[in-house]
């Protein structure tokens, strides 16, 4: 399995990568929505972990050019402000589902895999591959 992980908070994102590169998950960093959509682009992720909050190019814009491009790959919304909101707008526009920051690694790996899975059933339904 094969992790994309956006979020501007530079020490959040890596220390999540170090935790799920110990468990076995290849995975990729951005820091920024540029950074992500050529990330995106170049290695095709099969599943994407975005904080909805960032400057610049914010995680739903973010959402929003993936889903154009790559409409199979499943996208995990990360929101950090108490507030659903953004999360159930996220889902609206595509997004996979959505969890609440601080996130537990457990809970991030089981909604990965369930992300993977439905990864893995689009890309069969639409003869598509990894």
């Amino acid at each position: 399995m094969k992790v994309l992980l956006v979020d501007d908070e530079a020490e959040f994102v890596q220390t999540l990568a170090e935790r799920l590169q110990i468990r076995g998950i290849e995975t990729l960093v951005a820091i920024d929505g540029i950074e992500a959509l050529r990330l995106i682009d170049e290695e095709e992720p099969p599943i994407v972990v975005l904080d909805v909050m960032m400057p610049g190019l914010g995680g739903l814009e973010v959402l929003q050019r993936l889903k154009l491009g790559h409409p199979n790959i499943q996208v995990i919304l990360l929101t950090g402000h108490g507030s659903t909101k953004d999360g159930i707008e996220g889902m609206r526009l595509g997004g996979f589902d959505y969890l609440m920051k601080p996130v537990r690694i457990e809970d991030l790996m089981k909604k990965m895999e369930e992300a993977y899975e439905a990864f893995s059933t689009s890309s069969i339904t639409e003869g598509g591959s990894e």
